[in-house]
């Protein structure tokens, strides 16, 4: 999966300014960036904790953090808020992260993790585990989504893979795009003559991170972490493959292990956050435009800016949620639809579509 040692030096060299186009130039400039915008992230998980239908104090916060004193303060932030925070950056990042991946191996400027089939196999999973096994918890059908998201991906690979030439990125988003109808099919099938399974999927399929505890958490963190650490050690050989095939073989680049360790990953990003807090829309398709008009298409900067941008974006979306329709609230997958929609569109009349 590893390009030769040199691929990255001859990439950026046979590719011109083009690579290096972004307001963020330089790798000193960048490193800065990405600390201030590592800060910006630890400040919006504060807020994330501070802000809810119960206000509270830093100090308070602070107190319960490393001290459980067993008051009803103390409840809220260990039990809600903290594991609430915690699953919204490990969902943003997951997204953001597999929203850029899936960009780079199908060279589809609006590739999304819908596009290969995760978010309609971890739905069907869903409602087959509310409609036929009578499964009604958040905490027993989650890994159903898991399972069902990376049943789906795996599908799309192998019907991608049929014929002469492999899996080549438009031979992946056809057959995501295919296996989603059909998937998507299933599930509205079952949904309509089933209206106990409508009434539970639907709180799911919305996209949430209401009721997300560290029971839910911890499991998928593993998954999680294998995902982003495979991700970013592939930066340099889709690099590589941006390129073009040809140019690829002969900077050394593996390009079909390359293009399996990436679905692998894509599994392993997408499953977790789909299943930890349903489909949620644009972050995946909205934060690699935006960091690629800052850094440039160099995967090596796309991919950490990206993880903590969708982070941020997720955890601002979802204190929104909680403060604009008092005392109830609105779902995170509708806030980041309203946000990253004019935000997308915006970008897109700007500009044109920055490069993979």
């Amino acid at each position: 999966m590893n390009a030769e040692p040199s691929a990255s030096a001859t990439l950026l060299a046979a590719s011109g300014p083009s690579r290096s186009a972004g307001l963020l130039r330089g790798t000193s400039s960048r490193t800065t960036w990405l600390i201030i915008s590592l800060l910006a992230l630890i400040v919006v998980v504060l807020l994330s904790i501070l802000i809810g239908s119960k206000g509270l104090s830093p100090a308070t916060v602070w107190q319960a953090l490393f001290e459980d004193d067993g008051s009803y303060d103390a409840v809220i932030v260990r039990t809600l808020r903290l594991p609430r925070a915690l699953a919204g950056v490990m969902v943003g990042t997951a997204l953001a992260v597999a929203g850029t991946l899936m960009q780079a191996i199908t060279r589809n400027p609006l590739a999304d993790p819908g596009i290969l089939g995760i978010n309609a196999g971890a739905s069907i999973a869903v409602v087959i585990a509310i409609a036929f096994l009578g499964i009604s918890d958040i905490g027993g059908y989650v890994w159903f989504g898991f399972a069902g998201a990376g049943l789906a991906i795996v599908a799309v690979y192998l019907l991608g893979s049929i014929g002469q030439g492999g899996a080549t990125p438009v031979r992946l988003a056809l057959a995501g795009v295919a296996i989603s109808s059909a998937l998507l099919a299933f599930t509205r099938a079952i949904i309509l003559t089933d209206t106990d399974a409508f009434d539970k999927f639907r709180f799911w399929d919305v996209g949430s991170l209401v009721g997300r505890d560290f029971g839910i958490l911890l499991p998928l963190l593993p998954f999680f972490a294998v995902g982003l650490a495979l991700s970013l050690l592939m930066a340099g050989p889709l690099n590589a493959i941006a390129l073009g095939d040809e140019t690829s073989k002969a900077l050394g680049v593996n390009i079909g292990l390359v293009r399996l360790g990436a679905v692998v990953a894509l599994t392993l990003l997408c499953g977790s956050a789909t299943a930890a807090a349903g489909p949620v829309g644009f972050i995946g398709l909205t934060i690699p435009h935006v960091v690629r008009s800052l850094v440039g298409p160099d995967l090596k900067w796309v991919l950490p800016f990206s993880a903590v941008f969708g982070a941020i974006l997720l955890l601002v979306a979802d204190v929104i949620g909680r403060v604009v329709a008092p005392p109830g609230e609105l779902q995170v997958g509708i806030v980041t639809a309203l946000i990253g929609a004019p935000v997308f569109i915006a970008l897109v009349r700007r500009r044109k579509m920055p490069q993979l």
